[in-house]
């Protein structure tokens, strides 16, 4: 009786979320699509070289806090209001030091260039108010996602009501680079009004609470960071060797080919509680909701990368026009980098529950070694081409091959295998042991 509860939780929370991202999505397709074609290729090259550039310190923006925050609301739900106001003011502190070591390294990177360096700046903004984002665990871990999806599509809706604001009235593309700040500006603002409208617990700031809870998030602190080196670094070392239009090719490229992962979040997000538990239960229990999951994101990846490669130059014309006709052939090799990426993400649940954290920076330690040696070899040759396929290459690595490795998590890569084959997924008679030894 408990499990099939369990399960409608799972399935509500997964639609909510599924359907505000569908809403989410269309919104932002059509608003991105304009977007591009007003600004054209290198225009939007320099906005989204200016996203990665604050991407690539977004993970010591959070502190990799987000990984972890829902087990300790589980754990400790009498000191939910404490770690959420703890963890929400270090991030805020980690995300001011960013934005002076962003703006510092774009005036490094980009000496002279001003419209660059500007662009940068007003895009670094939205750091502040991406810590706001740690409330979304708080209502995830209750499985209130209608509660999120709600809040963040009416976000999203008042950044577009900018973006439509802008294009009406022909704006500067600095102007532009503001839009991810009104985005997460409206959205903290929504969450905190939800969060006292559903009687969250009072936030209050305990520097023990909070070392506890970095404690346990550090090390995806240093995995995160490997995580952003290379995964933007491509952007960086496209803009620097090619140019920004190039990096406007490649940025059409990623964002099609991920527009639709937020089914994979939601999957990911709602079956996390319920990992969680099925921990308590037993080895066989956690282990099938494992491979269950792995399976859920792989296959679905697979068949979403398979209508990319056959329709890709058509949904590239259709959608942004001949001018970004070139991003068409990287969107069919990145395409394939989305399966092995959320496998990566999903596996925080198993590392968590087995506190296994600390290894998974070994994997992105070598990855980004990969990354940048194949980035470096690859876009002299083939262009985007070669960082697209930079990208498939690194990802397969460090979510598979990589842990096969290290020991203590290599359990983890033979639990992706198997659920790839289709092994140990469908529910089973035998009775779960008691033993939570992994």
């Amino acid at each position: 009786m408990k499990l099939a509860i369990l399960k409608t939780k799972e399935f509500k929370n997964a639609s909510w979320l599924i359907g505000g991202k569908v809403a989410q999505m269309l919104l932002s397709l059509v608003v991105s699509v304009f977007s591009a074609r007003y600004l054209g290729p290198s225009n939007y090259g320099l906005i989204n070289y200016g996203v990665s550039l604050c991407n690539f310190f977004m993970a010591f923006c959070t502190l990799g806090i987000n990984s972890v925050i829902v087990k300790e609301f589980l754990d400790n739900p009498d000191k939910q209001g404490e770690a959420l106001g703890s963890s929400i003011l270090a991030r805020i502190l980690s995300s001011i030091c960013s934005i002076f070591l962003i703006i510092g390294v774009s005036f490094l990177l980009d000496y002279g260039e001003w419209e660059t360096i500007l662009v940068v700046a007003l895009c670094s903004i939205s750091l502040l108010f991406h810590a706001f984002d740690t409330i979304n665990c708080w209502f995830q871990s209750r499985y209130q996602s209608n509660v999120t999806a709600l809040v963040t599509f009416v976000a999203y809706a008042v950044m577009s009501v900018y973006k439509i604001v802008l294009l009406v009235t022909s704006r500067s593309v600095f102007w532009f680079a503001f839009a991810t700040s009104v985005d997460y500006i409206a959205l903290a603002a929504l969450l905190l009004v939800a969060y006292k409208k559903n009687n969250g617990p009072k936030m209050c700031v305990s520097v023990e609470r909070g070392k506890a809870i970095l404690g346990k998030s550090y090390h995806y602190i240093l995995s995160g960071m490997m995580v952003s080196i290379y995964s933007q670094t491509d952007k960086l070392m496209i803009k620097q060797m090619l140019g920004d239009s190039e990096v406007g090719y490649y940025t059409v490229a990623v964002s099609l080919c991920t527009l639709w992962t937020f089914v994979l979040s939601a999957i990911i997000d709602s079956m996390y509680p319920s990992i969680v538990k099925a921990y308590e239960k037993g080895e066989s229990e956690f282990h099938k909701k494992n491979r269950q999951l792995y399976a859920m994101v792989f296959y679905i990846s697979i068949c979403a990368s398979l209508f990319f490669v056959v329709v890709g130059e058509y949904v590239v014309q259709i959608l942004y026009g001949k001018e970004f006709l070139p991003a068409a052939t990287p969107l069919k090799i990145t395409t394939w980098y989305t399966a092995f990426s959320f496998l990566g993400v999903a596996r925080n649940a198993w590392m968590v529950c087995n506190q296994k954290q600390k290894y998974i920076k070994y994997t992105y330690i070598f990855a980004i070694f990969i990354n940048i040696g194949l980035n470096a070899l690859l876009i002299p040759l083939w262009g985007v081409e070669g960082a697209a396929l930079a990208s498939l290459v690194t990802q397969i690595f460090t979510s598979i091959i990589l842990p096969f490795f290290i020991k203590p998590i290599r359990r983890n890569s033979v639990l992706m295998l198997e659920a790839i084959m289709l092994r140990g997924i469908m529910p089973s008679k035998a009775k779960s042991t008691k033993k939570n030894t992994i």
